[in-house]
């Protein structure tokens, strides 16, 4: 049997020291994907999973449809027989979410606008609304003016929007 020579010896250390070098930029990667995604929010998930069919739970529901839009503090579900606007705040949990994510730059500049503006707009076109609260109580009827941080119900009811667990608005 022949003994190695010396080239063989430094071949080898050659070999053992790549691949000690591989392990450690695998774990480099590693930990830079994962502070990399230390820095996604719940926000740019919602963007990149727009089109897509998800269930949002919030307090006392179950909401199913496909996501249309998302603002700066709601989304917009499709659920077919109406539309669910959904405070972000309101939601427990989300399935069926892209893996992906949207960078804010990458977003359309309604993604900006925040749920007022929203019951704004159904306040504007008068549309019959079901206020759907957190605590499972319920409020009917179109919103008629809309504060900072309220909307005021036809019949003089007024909901903070800390309360709503989402709007069902009838197609």
């Amino acid at each position: 049997m022949a003994l190695p020579t010396l080239l063989d010896l430094f071949d080898d250390l050659e070999q053992q020291a790549a691949g000690l070098a591989f392990v450690q930029r695998d774990a480099e990667v590693a930990d830079l994907a994962e502070a990399e995604y230390a820095q996604v929010d719940l926000s740019a998930r919602l963007h990149a999973s727009v089109g897509r069919r998800v269930v949002a739970s919030v307090p006392g529901d179950r909401l199913a449809g496909t996501l249309d839009r998302v603002g700066a503090d709601f989304l917009l579900l499709d659920a077919g027989h109406a539309e669910l606007v959904v405070p972000t705040a309101a939601i427990l949990t989300v399935n069926g979410l892209a893996p992906a994510a949207r960078v804010r730059e990458a977003r359309p500049l309604t993604a900006r606008l925040g749920l007022t503006s929203m019951l704004r707009r159904l306040a504007s076109e008068r549309v019959g609304s079901t206020f759907v609260l957190r605590d499972g109580g319920r409020v009917d009827g179109p919103p008629e003016r809309v504060g900072t941080d309220f909307v005021e119900v036809a019949g003089g009811c007024v909901v903070p929007c800390s309360a709503i667990a989402f709007v069902r608005v009838s197609r």
